[in-house]
């Protein structure tokens, strides 16, 4: 009996992997073990960075913050902790935002929580 392979399977396979290796330089995007290896590299580092994403912006926010607050007189930690037992509803985010675009609105919820 003849050896039965699945041909098309395997060239869709690794279709989808060189077009996801489309830009790379030099063999990896062309030669299937290398643009394989690349590829599978650079799905880590993107599955990695999309967390570390998130510390970057909270790090960020809290620095806009932190930079509002202490025009006030007050210390990053001192004015989350007053913002919080003044039951304020902002996040950080949105804190970050108000600090930077907005210092009137931000002056105005240190003024409350003073």
């Amino acid at each position: 009996m003849s050896r039965s392979v699945n041909s098309v399977a395997s060239r869709a396979r690794r279709k989808k992997i060189l077009k996801l290796a489309k830009g790379y330089f030099g063999r990896r995007k062309n030669v299937w073990t290398v643009a394989k290896n690349a590829v599978e590299k650079a799905l880590l580092y993107a599955y990695r960075d999309r967390r570390n994403k998130k510390r970057t912006f909270r790090a960020l926010w809290i620095t806009r913050i932190n930079a509002g607050a202490r025009l006030h007189g007050l210390s990053y930690s001192q004015f989350m902790g007053k913002v919080n037992t003044n039951n304020v509803a902002l996040n950080r985010k949105v804190l970050a935002d108000l600090a930077m675009n907005h210092p009137e609105a931000f002056k105005a919820v240190v003024d409350k929580v003073k």
